[in-house]
């Protein structure tokens, strides 16, 4: 299943030259694959691949993982002239057997007689049109896949292993089944090497996925006997679906399998990194360049879990923002752990239409370092927005608008140019902005009376925005803000618009303060000042 086609790539001869150089990420990883190639020559296709595991709902993990591999891709792509053949496979690991009910999942009882039954053999909880839980968990994560316009191949494991696609690597970890034991055994406990095999058969009386020792392994006849739940030798093929690979073999026995050139996977992998690499030297394939990223944490700093449905998931963050905004959160540090909660969502937001306003004043090498152009596989949209997010919120505070209408008002009050027609982004943003404000802001505002020294200023302040022209730019309003604050004692001025924040919009930070007030008007920023000093404010 492919998403979108590959977008074209804008190259030119000073853009390739300028790639060759960057030290943005994406480039970094882009050049140790040509690197990998340099004596060979390049395949037909060189093949990325992402791997999903379909336990719970996706989260945005998921997608960052899809997202940057795309943005490694995009700069190979360029790096090479766009001349090779790339794939990108996004791989669901939905034969696992279901080892726990994830906490997310709506009647968790009605689950329980599945555990341990592949993924996509247990009924979908939610209900619709999808067979299984898996089947229902890989269509929300190729929605929203499609939705942003990735251009992938989804491929399911199930499918695979039950077509006979991975029969050969299959046939062959029979053959080299003591070979691969000797990888694994001194990576496990003296107990689970006991019982350890890299075969998973998938029971025919319980249709469970069954961690038991192998009674035997038949490499010539390509099948494996073992004692199933209710003590019966029992032999099946290796082959046909009728088995799995442990997670660890597995993933080795998947990149041979399929030729994979390059998997980025987070921290947790990061040690048995060098199992799969030789499981996959074994079974005859190269293991692939990889990119070991940090995990993402949840507002208490602990990893974002799927079963747990902790941490935001891809709707979450969509109600909220756009999905250039998380794009654009992805593609930061990929290196360093970060929070993923509500609270990032703004800045986030405001950054990225930042940069985009910064690309068109940036020359070849500064543009493969922003940020925007890995974004949107190098072709990133003209323009960005007039007003910032944060400021819309703040307008969506000040104003209570609880409609776009409303506060559309106020926009085109400041610039009777603007309209949802001719900035539909900015339309977007708005209605972002309002629902952001009444599930996040609202709840946590909390306005305080002035102090005798504040209330004075503030009385100050309206008199001087009084004689001010209601049309008044932002830095003439900017200037005699600046002035009442050095006029009554404040020796730092942030202070002096911390004032501002906490008595006039009920929390520690905000706007530049002149903007604000241009944007929401002086006659409704003397009304908003003269609430402040009635206590209205405080008693809304």
């Amino acid at each position: 299943m492919t998403g979108a086609t590959l977008p074209a790539l804008d190259i030119t001869d000073e853009l390739v030259d300028a790639a060759s150089k960057s030290k943005a990420w994406p480039f970094e990883e882009a050049r140790k694959l040509i690197k990998r190639y340099e004596k060979s020559g390049f395949p037909q296709t060189v093949l990325f691949e992402t791997g999903y595991g379909p336990s719970g709902l996706p989260h945005i993990g998921t997608f960052g993982e899809v997202a940057r591999t795309t943005m490694v891709r995009t700069a190979f792509r360029l790096l090479t002239a766009d001349k090779v053949v790339t794939r990108l496979l996004c791989f669901s690991d939905d034969m696992d057997g279901m080892r726990k009910i994830p906490d997310s999942v709506p009647d968790r009882a009605a689950l329980e007689p599945y555990l341990h039954q592949p993924l996509t053999a247990v009924p979908n909880p939610f209900g619709g049109d999808h067979e299984s839980f898996g089947h229902h968990n890989n269509a929300m994560l190729r929605r929203f896949l499609d939705t942003f316009g990735f251009d992938y191949e989804f491929a399911s494991a199930t499918d695979y292993y039950k077509s006979g696609k991975f029969d050969d690597v299959l046939m062959l970890a029979a053959e080299r089944y003591d070979d691969i034991m000797k990888v694994m055994l001194p990576t496990l406990g003296e107990e689970r090497r006991e019982t350890y095999s890299p075969f998973l058969p998938i029971s025919p009386k319980s249709g469970r996925v069954l961690y038991v020792p192998m009674l035997n392994v038949d490499a010539r006849e390509g099948t494996i006997t073992f004692e199933d739940e209710d003590g019966t030798e029992t032999t099946i093929p290796v082959t046909g679906g009728h088995c799995k690979l442990q997670w660890k073999p597995d993933f080795g026995a998947r990149w041979a399998a399929l030729g994979v050139d390059f998997e980025m996977f987070g921290k947790d992998h990061g040690p048995n990194m060098a199992v799969y690499d030789r499981i996959c030297s074994v079974l005859g394939g190269r293991p692939p360049e990889h990119f070991v990223y940090e995990l993402f944490l949840d507002d208490q700093g602990q990893k974002i879990s799927k079963s747990k449905g902790n941490g935001l998931t891809i709707d979450e963050w969509l109600a909220y923002a756009p999905t250039e905004s998380l794009a654009y959160y992805m593609f930061l540090k990929p290196r360093t752990a970060k929070r993923l909660h509500f609270d990032v969502i703004p800045r986030a937001v405001d950054e990225y239409f930042q940069q985009l306003d910064a690309l068109g004043r940036s020359d070849p090498g500064q543009r493969l370092q922003n940020p925007v152009w890995h974004i949107h596989s190098g072709n990133p949209p003209a323009s960005g927005i007039p007003l910032s997010f944060s400021m819309l919120l703040n307008l969506v505070s000040a104003s209570n608008a609880h409609d776009k209408e409303t506060l559309w008002g106020f926009i085109s009050n400041y610039d009777g140019e603007l309209s949802p027609d001719n900035h539909p982004k900015l339309d977007e943003l708005v209605g972002y902005a309002i629902r952001y404000f009444e599930d996040f802001v609202k709840p946590a505002k909390s306005f305080r009376a002035p102090s005798t020294q504040e209330r004075a200023a503030l009385e100050d302040l309206d008199r001087r925005l009084a004689a001010l022209d209601e049309a008044a730019d932002a830095e003439t309003i900017q200037t005699e803000i600046f002035s009442v604050g050095k006029e009554h004692g404040y020796e730092n001025l942030r202070e002096w618009f911390k004032t501002l924040y906490q008595v006039l919009l009920g929390q520690d930070q905000g706007p530049r303060f002149g903007s604000f007030v241009a944007l929401y008007g002086i006659d409704a920023s003397r009304r908003l000042i003269a609430s402040a000093l009635d206590g209205k404010l405080q008693a809304g």
